[in-house]
C-alpha cells in the first residue's frame, strides 16, 4: 500500500473519530456515491479547493488538507480522486476500515483508474489477506489486459498459496502478452514439478527449445534441465546434438563436464575439463570457476601444486581475455611461496592489465624483501604512470632514490608526491610523506623548509614518533627552540622508553640545554638500550661526562667511538669535519663545539 506520512493536529484526529461513530445511514450513503453533475460554478470551487487541498499537503499542512478534501466531497461526494485522499488519511490514522471502504468507494466512482485498485490490492497484500488481493488482481488482469503488472502479482501470491495450477494459467496469459521466454518457461517447469506432472514439466522446457531452434542457448538448458533431474540419456543425446551442430559450443561443453561428474566418468571429466580450459570461446569467468574448484579439491585432497602450477602455465600460454586467470595463478603461487615463479605471472598480469596495481603492489614488495633498488624505482616509476594519486608508489620510490643517496632525485619524487595529497588521503602516509621531506631539506642544508615539512607532517599525525624525534634532534643540532626541541623529544622517550635513539636525542638536548645530570641518565639509558654500538652516541656520551668534569671518561669515551670503523646499519655515516672534531676532541683532550 502506497502509505502517506501525515502530521494530523488534534482537532482532527477528534473530527475523524466523530465520522468514525456516524450512524448505519451516514456509511450507507457514503458506500454508494451518487454521480453528481456539477454545475459550472460548483466545477470551478471543486478545483480551487481541490489543488489548494494538495498544495496544503505538499507544505506539510495536513490538518488544513484534510478539511478542504471533506469540503470537495461535500461539493461531488462522488470524486474519486478526493475519495482517495481521504482514505490515505484514514489508513495513516489507524482508521483501516474506514480508509478501505473510502478507497473502495474511490474504485467505485472511477471503474477505470488503475492506481486506485493497485493501491487497494496493495493493502490487502499488506493485511495478508490473499483472497481479497487476488480477486483485486484478477479484476484488474480482465480490466486492463494490456498491462503486465496485475499478472506478475498474481504469480507471485498464487505461488505463496501454493496454488500452482493457478501460477501456470496466469503464466499461460503472461505468454500470450509477452512471448514465450526462459523465464517464464522454467518458472512453470518447476510449477509442474511441484504439482508431481514431471512430463508436463519436460514437455514445457521441449516446447521453449523448439520455439527457438535455432538458439542453441535453449537446447542446452534443456539438456541442463534433464541432468539435473536424473534423465541423464536424454541430457547426453541433447548435448551430443548441440555438440554435433558446433563442436566449440562452450555451454555444451562445460555441461558435458558436469555429466560425465555427475555419472561418476572422472577421467572423462578430468578429459573434459581440459578442453575447457584450452578452449579460446569459453569466458574467462567460466574458466576462473573452474581452476578454483580444481584447487579447492586439490587442497582437499592430494594438495599436489605442481599439477595445479602446470595446468595454469597450459592456460596461460595461450591468447587470454583479460588478466584474470594470470592473477589467480599469482595468487596461487603466491600462497604456495613460489616467489620466483610469481614473478613472471604477476609480469604478465601487467602486460594484460597494465592498470593492475595489486600486481604492482606485490611486484615491489619483493624488490623490497630483495632490497633491490633499482628495481623498486623501475616498478614503482610505472605504476605511477597508471596511478598518478597512489602516495605508496611516490613513497616507496622517493625512498629507493634516497637509499642511494640520490637525494635531488628523491626530493622531486616526494615533492610531486605530496602534491597528490587531499582531504581523502590517509593521514598517516602523509604525515610520512612530510617526515622524509623535512629529513631531506635539512640535509640539503634548507632547515626553514625542513622544519615547515616537519610541522605540515605533525599537522596530518600529531604522534608520528619519527618526526617529532628528528624535528627535535635537528633543533638541537641548530640550537633553536630548545623548550619545543624537549617537549616534542619526551613525547618520544615516553612512547618508547626503550628506544636508544629516543633516549640520545633527549639526552643531546638536555646537554644543549645545559641540564648535564639529567642528559647522563638518560645517555646511560641509551647505552644500555644497544646504544654501545652507536659512534654518535657514544661520543655524545663522552661530551656530556666532560661537561660534568669527569673528563677521562669523556676520553675513554672518545676513542671509542672514534675506534668504531663502520657506523650501525640505519646511522647516517660520519661526514669528514666531523672525523676531525672527534680526533681534536682526543688530542686536545677536550670538549669543542
Amino acid at each position: 500500500m502506497r502509505k502517506l506520512i501525515y502530521i494530523v493536529s488534534v482537532g482532527v484526529l477528534m473530527t475523524l473519530a466523530a465520522c468514525g461513530t456516524a450512524g448505519k445511514q451516514a456509511r450507507k450513503k457514503q458506500a454508494e456515491p451518487e454521480q453528481v453533475s456539477l454545475s459550472l460554478e460548483e466545477r470551478r470551487k471543486f478545483d480551487y479547493f481541490f489543488l489548494e487541498a494538495v498544495r496544503m499537503k505538499e507544505n506539510g499542512q495536513y490538518d488544513a488538507a484534510y478539511e478542504l478534501y471533506k469540503h470537495c466531497l461535500d461539493i461531488n461526494p462522488a470524486s474519486g480522486a478526493a475519495l482517495y485522499e481521504i482514505s490515505q488519511f484514514y489508513m495513516y490514522l489507524g482508521q483501516e476500515a474506514k480508509g478501505e471502504e473510502a478507497l473502495k468507494q474511490a474504485i467505485r466512482s472511477d471503474k477505470s483508474n488503475f492506481w486506485y485498485k493497485q493501491t487497494l490490492a496493495s493493502y490487502y497484500e499488506q493485511k495478508r489477506n490473499m483472497p481479497k488481493a487476488i480477486s483485486v488482481y484478477e479484476n484488474m488482469a480482465e480490466q486492463f489486459p494490456s498491462r503486465l503488472e496485475p499478472l506478475m502479482s498474481l504469480v507471485d501470491l498464487y505461488n505463496r498459496t501454493k496454488s500452482y495450477q493457478n501460477v501456470i494459467t496466469v503464466l499461460n496469459r503472461l505468454e500470450e502478452l509477452d512471448g514465450k521466454s526462459e523465464q517464464i518457461s522454467m518458472e512453470k517447469f518447476r510449477m509442474y514439478l511441484l504439482m508431481g506432472k514431471q512430463d508436463s514439466a519436460f514437455i514445457e522446457i521441449e516446447n521453449l527449445s523448439k520455439e527457438y531452434p535455432y538458439d542453441l542457448r535453449y537446447q542446452n538448458i534443456l539438456g541442463d534441465v534433464y541432468l539435473n533431474n536424473g534423465k541423464y540419456p536424454e541430457a547426453l543425446a541433447t548435448y551430443q546434438h548441440i555438440l554435433k551442430e558446433e563442436p566449440h559450443y562452450a555451454p555444451a561443453v562445460l555441461s558435458m563436464a558436469s555429466y560425465y561428474q555427475k555419472t561418476g566418468q572422472d577421467s572423462l571429466y578430468q578429459l573434459q575439463l581440459d578442453t575447457i580450459l584450452m578452449n579460446d570461446n569459453v569466458l574467462s569467468d567460466t574458466k576462473m570457476e573452474l581452476m578454483r574448484q580444481n584447487i579447492l579439491q586439490s587442497e582437499q585432497t592430494t594438495k599436489d601444486s605442481t599439477q595445479i602450477v602446470a595446468l595454469f602455465k597450459r592456460i596461460l600460454a595461450r591468447p587470454q581475455q583479460n588478466a584474470d586467470l594470470a592473477m589467480l595463478c599469482a595468487q596461487y603461487m603466491i600462497t604456495k611461496n613460489m616467489k620466483e615463479e610469481s614473478v613472471p605471472v604477476l609480469e604478465q598480469v601487467l602486460s594484460l592489465d597494465p592498470e593492475n596495481k595489486p600486481a604492482y603492489l606485490q611486484l615491489l614488495s619483493y624488490a623490497i624483501q630483495d632490497n633491490d633498488l633499482d628495481k623498486v624505482i623501475q616498478i614503482a616509476t610505472s605504476a605511477l604512470e597508471y596511478h598518478p594519486d597512489a602516495l605508496e608508489f611516490y613513497y616507496y620510490c622517493g625512498i629507493a632514490h634516497y637509499q642511494k643517496e640520490e637525494t635531488d632525485k628523491a626530493l622531486e619524487v616526494f615533492t610531486r608526491g605530496v602534491r597528490q595529497i587531499n582531504e581523502k588521503s590517509d593521514k598517516q602516509i602523509a604525515s610520512d610523506f612530510y617526515a622524509i621531506l623535512g629529513d631531506i631539506y635539512h640535509q640539503k642544508g634548507r632547515a626553514e623548509e625542513s622544519y615547515a615539512a616537519y610541522d605540515s607532517s605533525l599537522v596530518y599525525n600529531p604522534d608520528n614518533i619519527g618526526t617529532l624525534n628528528n624535528y627535535a634532534y635537528f633543533l638541537s643540532i641548530d640550537k633553536k627552540q630548545l623548550d619545543k626541541a624537549e617537549e616534542m623529544s619526551y613525547r618520544t622517550v615516553k612512547a618508547e622508553p626503550e628506544n636508544k635513539t629516543y633516549l640520545d636525542t633527549y639526552a643531546w638536548i638536555l646537554f644543549e640545554k645545559g641540564r648535564y645530570t639529567e642528559a647522563r641518565i638518560y645517555i646511560e639509558q641509551a647505552l644500555r638500550n644497544g646504544g654501545d654500538k652507536s659512534r654518535v652516541i657514544v661520543e655524545h656520551c663522552g661530551d656530556i661526562y666532560y661537561m660534568l668534569g669527569e673528563k677521562d671518561k669523556a676520553l675513554e669515551y672518545w676513542e671509542k667511538a672514534d675506534a668504531m670503523e663502520e657506523t650501525e646499519e640505519g646511522e647516517t655515516p660520519p661526514t669528514e669535519e666531523e672525523i676531525k672534531r672527534l680526533k681534536q676532541k682526543i688530542k686536545l683532550k677536550k670538549y669543542i663545539e
